[in-house]
């Protein structure tokens, strides 16, 4: 008999900082999935966010890791910012199936609207390989294949599982502009997420 993989999900960014709504798209593949681990990995050199600069790595890992605690079933991992270079999503992940063999399926999270581009990334049918998505679905608004079939083989489609999501407004970029202006990010990020921030002084 055949033991079952054990199925864990995979939550990269920038994370600059990390928020609700990325606590939220996780906890939503997790339950949808039957995830029985989502592993959150801040970039240390995201590939894709070369003209912006953006908190140090030390710092955005120090939040997610505030922010995961208290989920027995989140943790965060400093595997990029152990790796010299670009944090490509690629080498993540192939370190990953290396370390865990093929006793586990891998899922790769992402927003529905990032596979309208994520034939850009680095070595992505290889990474198609390695992983499963998850894409993260609103209400109303549905996830487009067209072009990731042209590109990529209709074959990949099989490994895209769409996951329904609350819709939050809710964005980095916006929490870093109200800490410039001074303005509340109370409930945008949990509150030990928010107490660190203020503690530091970042983003202000």
């Amino acid at each position: 008999m055949t033991e079952e993989k054990k199925r864990v999900g995979i939550m990269g960014g920038t994370f600059d900082p990390i928020h609700m709504g990325h606590l939220v798209i996780a906890e939503a593949a997790r339950e949808t999935l039957g995830l029985s681990q989502v592993i959150f990995i801040p970039a240390a050199q995201p590939p894709h966010k070369t003209g912006r600069k953006v908190a140090a790595a030390e710092h955005r890992l120090r939040l997610t890791q505030l922010a995961v605690e208290g989920n027995p079933h989140f943790c965060a991992l400093d595997l990029e910012m152990r790796r010299e270079g670009p944090s490509y999503s690629y080498d993540t992940l192939r370190a990953l199936v290396e370390e865990h063999g093929e006793s586990t399926d891998f899922y790769f999270i992402v927003g529905g609207d990032e596979l309208d581009t994520i034939f850009t990334w680095h070595r992505v049918s290889e990474l198609f390989s390695l992983c499963h998505f998850a894409a993260a679905k609103r209400k109303g608004s549905p996830i487009r294949l067209d072009d990731v079939r042209e590109r990529l083989g209709e074959e990949v489609l099989a490994r895209i599982h769409p996951v329904n999501t609350p819709e939050l407004e809710i964005s980095s970029t916006d929490i870093r502009r109200r800490l410039r202006e001074g303005r509340s990010i109370r409930y945008l990020v949990p509150e030990k997420v928010e107490a660190c921030i203020y503690k530091e002084g970042l983003y202000s």
